[in-house]
């Protein structure tokens, strides 16, 4: 049974203190007080004028909540970067030394950060558009009427009231309490609610798992430390992702590197070669360029970005961008059934009287529980549907017992009038009867064809048993159908066929989640596990884990406890959820995903909100996720090898004392046809493949080989031209043959990185080709890039070493692929 809060966005209700107060019962154990007799109101709340006052003072709850990142903080983050820095440098210096074609790397540069900023500003708009649409708004007693108001719109002193599933938005002390059960373990680690009663503090960041209530928020804002915890811990961050920090290690080593060579190169060009000052710059800069992988965190970012509009665009709210990764990555996706497999309502389709029960007196009973309950859960609505309660017909509460996950039942006492009373139990049948009562049997029989079965019966004691099941007297079965999601049992046939395995944990009866399970299609759903047989034993219960598909009668400790012992086994975990007793596995889980209609406390700890709540939406972000590793591991490749080759090309160039083969615009135009174009429309291409951890290491092995190939290709190439051609221009004829020669080499990586070949990247690696053959053939393009192949003999000597180049990258690709797999 999974606690749902109602929805308060806007809706007035009166206040929770007109109905008698009791005090709950714990996680089950703890006792439950005789009702007392109605208490006044605690308080109509404050009033506009006081509203006003305090608003002019500043005690507002003024934290900012963001979900993104400011423009000002992306544009720093994109322009003020350690390698921007330094081809900021070079490219004034360039400007100065060498003519405008020498110093186009400098407005790429200009260009990649202005795109970035762009498309991270464009999924700002889109993550704050569905962070409003998203919030979850708070419900406050003004004037003594009660309405949902943004969180940020709470002052000092508000009268705040609180029911199953609201998250605690500010620190402050119980005014009310109807059996008050609050979980802060969140915040103090303690996985037990705690009872609240009148004068108890309550700290944001903690959430109601049972009953109502209502407190006067004593911090705000700032002052309220606990607030800015969570708000920091649910903050978008563009941080902690293995894309990323793999990148940053890359980037590392890159320093490590460039700065040696970067410096050998200045000497050597500046030192020990007596050329002329203005061109020995213009080789040095071409030599220290094409190091750096600027345009790599570039694209990530881009990838990442364009992923957030796109799930955006189908009401997928991702609060932290490395979600998008780390659901591609998921192996085991946890499913809570209620609002994930089947839509939250459902209908009562039976009564079935017990033991000679008078039914028209169990229906009123039935209207008299619902009304009872101020914030019904899915299945007591589904009751006070099909029973209302009648008029004033005599009927008194006087003592409740709020449905908690823990004890899956609640109670509720009453005083029927003409002296009579009782007092009553509903819940799960298995939990309120003895294993071999013979109602069991009829329960089960119903459980099996997929129906949700609820016992009312009627508790032993009066209202001082509402604690206690042992005892209860079955009156009556009420029988419920869900309501199956239509697009539940295609999601769950993606995620077969992409080797996810599905779990569903459910708190319902085992044998009535299977059954449903089954009828979406779901491998295992035949035999379904009763959790409360489950091993204590984290590693039996892991292999339990692995061996079974469906389990019921699982409480919000053991799903935390499952999800901790598949993750004990090296699983990546998602969890799915959208009630109150999911949150502690969700907060656990490496990727929590809540739907939009579930309780405020699962948004909060969720990194992934479904707004539409449509668990269809999931293969979409598996897709988005896997696309952006895919892709971000293809460039970077690219990217790397271009690394590799200049650096060992610097470093040849020092230990053979010769001048550096290239100026900066050879490498820009190589760069831009091999790397900046081609990787800007693969890093965004669809891509099916599943995520592979390792990042760093499957990128490296594939880039230093072929950055080996290409640096011994070219240099062989210009060693060779430099003993063909003499006398005046010999300099450039050498750097046309060894831009040949690299250039195609690079295209060669290129069209490895291509496959599978898809029509549009055939022609993608083709355009490439053709650009260069139209530079080296259009005059004034041969002009202004220096490129002008001399004579038939060099430019066919530098075809043939980067055919024999080709045919040692494939070997290389494949011996890595073959010693690598997977």
């Amino acid at each position: 049974m999974t606690q749902r809060a109602s929805d308060p966005s806007g809706e007035q209700r009166t206040g929770l203190s007109g109905r008698p107060a009791t005090i709950g019962a714990g996680a089950g154990s703890a006792p439950v007080h005789p009702a007392e007799p109605p208490q006044p109101p605690a308080g109509r709340g404050l009033t506009s004028a006081e509203v006003a006052e305090r608003i002019a003072r500043g005690e507002v709850n003024d934290v900012p909540v963001r979900s993104s990142r400011s423009l000002t903080e992306i544009a720093r983050a994109n322009v003020f970067t350690r390698f921007n820095l330094i081809i900021g440098v070079l490219w004034v210096i360039m400007l100065f030394v060498a003519p405008i074609q020498d110093s186009l790397f400098g407005f790429v540069i200009i260009a990649n950060t202005g795109i970035g900023i762009v498309q991270e500003w464009r999924a700002k708009k889109t993550l704050d558009s569905l962070a409003v649409i998203g919030e979850a708004k708070p419900v406050v007693r003004r004037d003594g009427v009660a309405a949902g108001i943004p969180t940020s719109a709470i002052v000092l002193g508000d009268l705040v009231e609180l029911g199953p599933g609201d998250k605690v938005v500010v620190d402050g002390t119980v005014v009310e309490a109807d059996g008050l059960e609050i979980d802060e373990s969140l915040l103090t680690g303690e996985a037990d609610p705690v009872v609240k009663r009148t004068g108890d503090t309550v700290m944001s960041g903690s959430f109601v798992v049972a009953g109502g209530g209502a407190f006067t928020a004593t911090k705000v804002g700032r002052e309220a430390y606990a607030a800015q915890l969570a708000e920091e811990a649910s903050r978008f961050t563009l941080v902690r992702s293995e894309l990323r920090s793999g990148i940053s290690t890359i980037l590392k080593y890159v320093t490590w590197m460039m700065v040696p060579t970067a410096t050998g190169l200045v000497i050597s060009q500046l030192v020990v070669k007596d050329n002329n000052l203005k061109d020995s710059v213009a080789r040095t800069v071409g030599g220290i360029v094409p190091m750096i992988p600027e345009g790599l965190v570039l694209l990530t970012s881009v990838a990442f970005a364009i992923g957030v509009v796109r799930l955006g665009r189908k009401q997928c709210l991702v609060q932290e961008l490395p979600a998008i990764e780390g659901l591609a990555r998921v192996d085991v996706v946890c499913l809570d059934k209620t609002g994930t497999l089947t839509e939250g309502g459902m209908d009562v389709t039976g009564l079935r009287a017990l033991n000679g029960a008078d039914e028209p007196y169990l229906r009123r009973v039935l209207g008299a529980f619902g009304a009872s309950e101020p914030r019904p859960n899915a299945s007591l609505q589904a009751i006070i549907d099909a029973y209302p309660a009648p008029g004033d017909d005599g009927w008194r509460t006087t003592g409740t017992l709020p449905f908690s996950s823990a004890r899956k039942y609640s109670g509720a006492a009453f005083d029927e009038g003409g002296g009579a009373s009782s007092a009553w139990l509903l819940g799960a049948p298995d939990v309120l009867l003895a294993e071999d009562d013979p109602v069991l049997t009829e329960a089960g029989h119903l459980n099996e064809q997929g129906l949700r079965v609820l016992l009312l019966a009627r508790a032993r004691g009066g209202p001082a048993g509402l604690d206690a099941a042992e005892g209860a007297e079955p009156a009556a079965l009420v029988v419920l159908e869900q309501r199956l999601r239509p697009d539940a049992g295609r999601t769950l046939a993606y995620f077969g066929e992409q080797r996810v395995a599905t779990k569903v944990i459910s708190g319902d009866n085992a044998v009535s989640v299977g059954a449903v399970a089954a009828k979406l299609g779901m491998e295992g759903a035949e035999h379904p596990v009763d959790a409360r047989r489950l091993p204590e034993d984290r590693d039996e219960m892991a292999t339990a884990m692995e061996q079974n598909a469906v389990f019921g009668r699982v409480t919000p400790q053991q799903k935390r406890e499952m999800v901790a012992a598949l993750q004990s086994r090296g699983h990546t975990v998602a969890m799915t959820g959208d009630g109150v007793n999911d949150v502690l596995a969700l907060k656990d889980a490496d990727i929590g995903v809540s739907m939009g209609s579930g309780s405020e406390a699962t948004r909060a700890v969720a990194q992934i909100v479904l707004l539409n709540n449509s668990f269809a939406t999931l293969p979409s972000v598996v897709a988005e996720g896997r696309r952006v590793i895919g892709n971000i591991t293809r460039v970077a490749t690219l990217f790397l090898t271009k690394t590799v080759y200049s650096v060992l090309l610097a470093v040849l160039v020092v230990c053979f004392q010769v001048e550096y083969p290239f100026l900066p615009r050879h490498l820009t135009l190589l760069s831009t046809l091999t790397i900046g174009v081609p990787a800007f429309f693969l890093a965004l291409a669809p891509n099916k493949e599943r995520a592979h951890p390792y990042f760093v290491r499957r990128v490296m092995r594939y880039a230093v080989p072929s950055g080996v190939i290409a640096a011994a290709a070219t240099f062989t190439t210009y060693l060779i031209a430099r003993h063909h051609y003499t006398g005046t221009g010999a300099l450039d004829a050498e750097t046309s043959a060894a831009t040949l020669t690299l250039f195609l080499v690079s295209m060669w990586v290129l069209a490895i990185i291509a496959r599978p070949y898809t029509w549009w990247r055939i022609c993608l690696v083709a355009t490439m080709g053709l650009a260069f053959l139209v530079v080296l053939v259009v005059p004034w393009l041969q002009d202004f890039f220096a490129l002008k192949l001399v004579g038939t003999r060099m430019p066919w000597t530098a075809a043939g070493i980067a055919v024999v180049a080709a045919v040692a990258l494939e070997y290389a690709w494949r011996l890595v692929s073959r010693r690598f797999a997977g």
